[in-house]
């Protein structure tokens, strides 16, 4: 018994020792180096870019003749990317940088989620809010999409 526990013992040391958390520190999201799809031809460009470009340049770009109202509009978004755009290229706003990140990571299907919502029914979903990270949006969304047809199945199977 006693060498049970001094190996149970010297495992828990050595684990605890051994195990090691790392951070990794992101670097900040620079503007030159993010591109967004612009026009039907499959051509990008840079939101340091397009920070910069004139009205015109944007049209011969995406291929589209802008009115007026759109042309506004398309300065009004150009002049607050301009501003959240620090002078080394970095992002000055964190709400920029989540809603890149959040554009990377995906806001499509979770089936996480779904299968909560499927399988656990309404305490999916309540399980779903109580996780937090950065893909809760989409997790709740889906575990209420996965309890809806939870429901469906459940009143077919009760009418049949």
């Amino acid at each position: 018994m006693k060498k049970v526990i001094s190996l149970l013992v010297l495992v828990a040391f050595f684990s605890a020792t051994h195990s090691a958390v790392t951070t990794e520190l992101k670097p900040p999201l620079k503007a030159s180096e993010i591109y967004l799809p612009v026009g039907n031809a499959g051509q990008t460009i840079s939101l340091m870019d397009l920070s910069q470009i004139s009205v015109k340049e944007f049209e011969n770009v995406s291929g589209k003749k802008m009115n007026f109202i759109d042309r506004i509009s398309f300065k009004i978004g150009q002049r607050s990317l301009r501003n959240s755009i620090n002078k080394d290229g970095t992002f000055n706003k964190k709400k920029v940088e989540k809603l890149i990140n959040k554009a990377d990571a995906g806001g499509g299907f979770h089936a996480g989620g779904f299968f909560l919502g499927l399988i656990l029914g309404l305490i999916g979903v309540l399980i779903a809010y109580l996780i937090k990270d950065d893909k809760k949006k989409a997790r709740v969304k889906w575990a209420w999409i996965g309890w809806a047809i939870w429901l469906v199945i459940l009143l077919i199977t009760v009418a049949a």
